[in-house]
């Protein structure tokens, strides 16, 4: 049986259905659809929840009239403890800290780019074949930093080291040795995020 009236109390419920939809499609259902997701009996029932969901900042619409989602939207919670990989801790149900992961992770959207590692040469930094590294691009780095450089005209990322014959790339596998340009070593950018993605 469907329903007329939408409770403003429900909303976080419909918000996550329609994050949801978004997530397998990623478009705002139409007003149909949404009446079938959501399960109301009109259009205008529909209409007040995407209206409360703009007025607490999950939607907006575009200059063609069209609903779409904002940065809110995407917000995810983080617990307010850390996971503990020891010793079990208790967990609270408190209000959490939100973060939208691409905010988190990129500070300068048309500076950074994703970078996929190819190879374990770095696999002591926790930098595993198939990871995403969150580059920022830059032509300049210090000594200690993890930088995806340039050299001999090839890519690689490693930690830039300095001595006294002069700058060098660091692995972090015991199985490859440190890398020092038979000519140019140029920086591509730096390494500012990693991210993995389980089975």
């Amino acid at each position: 049986m469907k329903k007329n009236d939408p409770s403003p109390t429900k909303d976080h419920e419909y918000l996550a259905k329609l994050q949801a939809y978004y997530a397998g499609h990623r478009v705002i259902p139409s007003y149909s659809r949404l009446m079938e997701i959501l399960g109301f009996a009109s259009k205008s029932a529909i209409k007040k929840v995407l209206e409360r969901l703009e007025a607490a900042g999950m939607l907006e619409r575009t200059p063609d009239g069209d609903w779409a989602p904002s940065d809110l939207f995407f917000e995810r919670a983080i617990a307010n403890h850390p996971v503990s990989a020891g010793t079990p801790a208790s967990v609270a149900d408190e209000p959490c800290e939100k973060v939208i992961l691409d905010r988190f992770l990129i500070k300068n959207p048309s500076q950074t780019v994703l970078v996929r590692v190819k190879g374990d040469s770095m696999i002591n930094a926790g930098i595993h074949n198939g990871d995403l590294a969150v580059v920022e691009r830059r032509s300049h780095a210090d000594p200690g930093e993890l930088v995806v450089a340039i050299i001999d005209d090839e890519f690689t990322l490693k930690t830039l080291g300095h001595d006294k014959v002069g700058f060098h790339l660091i692995p972090a596998n015991p199985h490859y040795l440190i890398i020092r340009p038979q000519g140019k070593l140029e920086i591509f950018g730096i390494v500012v995020g990693l991210v993995r993605k389980y089975p």
